[in-house]
């Protein structure tokens, strides 16, 4: 991959924050009443795994004016190391604007994970291309990668069109543009025609693209297995015919990526990768995980993918940094990997779990 020599942001991540509330001691939402609070979206939890890891990243979102919870997130992207712009807009009152609500029960052993997104209202719909100076950011200022999701993607008419222009942007001044599929029914019904369009846009410009078998199938119409199962290791045949599919599609990309997993019980997964670029395929067998939260596994593993790629790495080791990196984020409460340093990445590849002093 080529990426943009002299550049103040390796990483750029447009976004729509919100809050997440979780219940304590791994409890149902409806029988607890103590929740842990964190800032979270799906953008920036990617960027995390470059941010703890000292990379400069850059979010653009939204803010309600005046809003503890916007204080309260600008605090946290602060704490995670990451530079952040946006406007402030104004809530209108007790109807009007607000950053989202997360609510998330994590599962414990049988019983698996339940997520209730409530985000009536919220801020980042309003996300517009015209509220940034993108010929500052990316021809002044410069960035090597723009990651892109479909959450942010179809959360709005106004922000796939923010996603399309920052696309552009991106391609124009040479940044890589990354792309994670992010398939979600319920922000794709009605818009059918008009987000398949924008997300075939996106993809036709991507320089990585990331998606699960839903995710390429129900976003850019390419065949591929059947969603769901358990036998994981006997579909890798055709999750490798699906890419290649999507290779012939997309022939500006060089790197596709996928991620495997198998849910033995809540805690216990199967977690695997398959990765492949103009040198060929890499795979990750699918290995057991032992999982707290499995929330933002899938963003952890791509987080460590551009990770390995930003620092120029060997093309074999992207595919292991991403895979340790979403297996790291699965043991915290966070939804993102929070890595003290390369080598506790590193050793959750090799197996190596003893202690350190």
């Amino acid at each position: 991959m080529k990426l943009k020599k002299k550049a103040r942001y390796a990483l750029l991540v447009p976004t729509s924050m919100g809050v997440r509330i979780t219940p304590a001691d791994g409890q149902p939402v409806h029988c607890s009443t103590r929740f842990t609070l964190q800032a979270t979206s799906a953008e920036t939890n990617v960027a995390s795994v470059s941010s703890y890891l000292g990379l400069p990243v850059k979010v653009l979102t939204a803010f309600v004016k005046g809003s503890p919870v916007a204080r309260f997130i600008r605090d946290n992207l602060a704490s995670r190391h990451m530079e952040y712009e946006g406007p402030e807009l104004e809530q209108g009152g007790p109807w009007g604007l607000r950053h989202q609500f997360n609510i998330a029960d994590s599962g414990a052993g049988s019983r698996g994970p339940r997520v209730w997104n409530d985000r009536a209202g919220e801020v980042g719909r309003l996300l517009d291309a015209n509220d940034f100076d993108l010929d500052r950011i990316f021809r002044k200022e410069g960035v090597q990668i723009v990651h892109l999701s479909g959450l942010i993607a179809a959360l709005s008419p106004a922000t796939t069109k923010f996603c399309l222009e920052i696309a552009r942007a991106a391609k124009k001044n040479g940044s890589l543009v990354s792309f994670d599929l992010n398939y979600r029914a319920s922000f794709w019904i009605g818009r059918e025609k008009e987000l398949a369009k924008a997300f075939k846009e996106i993809a036709s410009v991507a320089d990585i693209l990331v998606g699960n078998e839903e995710d390429f199938q129900l976003c850019l119409g390419i065949k591929g297995p059947e969603a769901g199962g358990r036998d994981i290791q006997g579909k890798i045949d055709g999750f490798k015919g699906m890419i290649e599919a999507v290779k012939k599609a997309y022939p500006n990309a060089g790197v596709f990526a996928t991620t495997l997993r198998q849910v033995v019980d809540a805690n216990h997964h199967l977690w695997g990768a398959i990765l492949n670029t103009r040198a060929g395929w890499q795979v990750v067998q699918p290995r057991d995980i032992t999982v707290t939260d499995r929330i933002g596994g899938g963003d952890g593993f791509v987080g460590g993918l551009l990770y390995a790629i930003l620092r120029g790495w060997d093309e074999a080791k992207w595919i292991q940094f991403g895979w340790a990196c979403g297996a790291l984020a699965t043991t915290q409460l966070t939804d993102y990997a929070q890595p003290a340093d390369e080598e506790q990445v590193w050793s959750i590849w090799s197996g190596n779990a003893r202690v350190k002093r």
